[in-house]
């Protein structure tokens, strides 16, 4: 496995490769979600880059840019055995040098959930994530279903933009209580890390609500608040039943749904989904 940080060593190592290429990219700290997009890149790839980059356009003003964990060489050592060819990990000031002003913005699908909650966010992503596009050229490009906005928005700039790429989506990986793994559970203390599972609980209520034949969204979205309100720890951002591709929050759920959520537990800010129809 070699890693990489340089734009001329990226692009030098990605010329050494024939086939297809699946790139994986990460903020770091990684968890078993993470590496199951590996493993999965790994089956239907012939080449797998992991990018590490905690992108610094993607935080506010108010959140935990310079507290996001971080551990390089854990990374590395998670990495390895999974057949990853390569990982690049390209500095800030790499990214976006001095002089830096082009960006790349998704309008409508951004203005809605974790867009309207954290304004700019989604600029930040895609602008990274169209860089790092460019500069691997993948073929596949690997997500986790857990942030289902980001992939939301990402598959509609690959669309848009005409990269010639895949998308793929992977299914959330969750402890065994149902949280979903995150990067972020590290924060939570022992009682929090206890309450954060209501997130999932509150997920299931749903799925069994509709899997019994409810179809009104406020339905739905209030079985969610109602199982989150039991919390005392949980402080509820947002709660969604939205259309899968659009969206916009449902009166009614005709088709493919999305159930999301964003919760404060004590000052760690979770989110979740699942996915009806």
């Amino acid at each position: 496995m070699r890693t990489v940080s340089t734009l001329n060593e990226l692009r030098s190592a990605r010329l050494s490769f024939s086939g297809t290429v699946g790139l994986v990219p990460t903020m770091g700290f990684l968890h078993e979600g993470h590496l199951s997009l590996i493993r999965q890149a790994r089956e239907e790839c012939d080449h797998v880059l992991v990018s590490i980059f905690v992108n610094p356009t993607q935080f506010g003003k108010n959140e935990d840019l310079s507290k996001y964990p971080r551990d390089i060489d854990r990374d590395l050592k998670l990495i390895e055995p999974l057949g990853t060819d390569l990982v690049w990990m390209p500095s800030a000031e790499m990214m976006y040098p001095r002089g830096y002003q082009t960006w790349v913005e998704v309008e409508a699908i951004t203005s809605l959930l974790e867009g309207a909650m954290r304004p700019g966010h989604f600029k930040g992503v895609t602008t990274v994530v169209a860089k790092l596009f460019n500069g691997v050229q993948p073929h596949k490009a690997y997500f986790g279903q857990k942030d289902a906005q980001q992939v939301a928005v990402i598959r509609q700039m690959v669309r848009d933009l005409n990269f010639p790429l895949e998308v793929v989506v992977c299914p959330i990986v969750r402890e065994a209580d149902g949280l979903a793994m995150s990067s972020r559970n590290v924060y939570l203390d022992p009682a929090q890390r206890k309450a954060a599972t209501v997130l999932f609980r509150s997920l299931s209520v749903a799925k069994e609500a509709y899997e019994q034949g409810e179809r009104s969204a406020e339905k739905i979205r209030s079985r969610m608040k109602e199982v989150l309100a039991g919390e005392p720890l949980a402080n509820v951002q947002y709660v969604s039943c939205a259309d899968y591709d659009t969206l916009e929050e449902l009166d009614v759920i005709k088709g493919k749904a999305l159930l999301s959520m964003a919760v404060f537990v004590g000052k760690t800010r979770l989110i979740d989904n699942l996915v009806l129809g």
